[in-house]
């Protein structure tokens, strides 16, 4: 099957979603950062009539309502070799935790990575599955999120992060 897209409706909103075959190649919010280039979604088919795009609405619906913690579902993202090596990293932060983009860099063996690792998370195509909005500035602070920030505090809320519950003590 070639590749395809449907627009998925959310608590978060619309969603454009992006498939490949059996496989999940792009979640975009509205107003994405870095949405997918001008004929790379393939044709548009119904959300309702594509078994994958369907069960990533369920889980999708089944997440945001606090009942599940991971996601079941293939996925073959378009990047390079670093940016795999980053998403692959965010795939492992626990639910409820956060890191920090010099925290990634540091694991990959140089702080001064930070930049090209902030670079690879802004780049994530797999909003929410791939869950960059666990990345947090050196501070704590919530930074960038491609959805926006009122929507990278409310998945961190969700997930019970400690750095969001202690930016509402300030």
């Amino acid at each position: 099957m070639s590749r395809r897209h449907a627009t998925l409706s959310t608590s978060l909103g619309e969603l454009l979603v992006v498939a490949e075959g059996a496989a999940l190649v792009g979640i975009y919010f509205p107003g994405h950062w870095h949405p997918p280039a001008a004929g790379t979604i393939g044709v548009e088919v119904s959300a309702r009539d594509d078994a994958l795009i369907t069960r990533l609405g369920v889980e999708l619906d089944e997440y945001l309502a606090g009942t599940r913690s991971a996601f079941d579902l293939p996925t073959a993202p378009d990047g390079d070799e670093f940016q795999h090596l980053v998403w692959g990293m965010l795939r492992e932060i626990p639910l409820g935790a956060t890191v920090t983009y010099g925290e990634l860099a540091t694991r990959l063996g140089d702080r001064n990575l930070a930049r090209r690792v902030g670079n690879a998370v802004g780049r994530n195509p797999l909003s929410i599955i791939v869950p960059c909005h666990r990345v947090v500035g050196a501070d704590g602070s919530l930074t960038g999120y491609a959805g926006g920030l009122e929507r990278k505090r409310f998945l961190l809320e969700l997930e019970g992060a400690a750095v969001v519950a202690q930016a509402r003590l300030f």
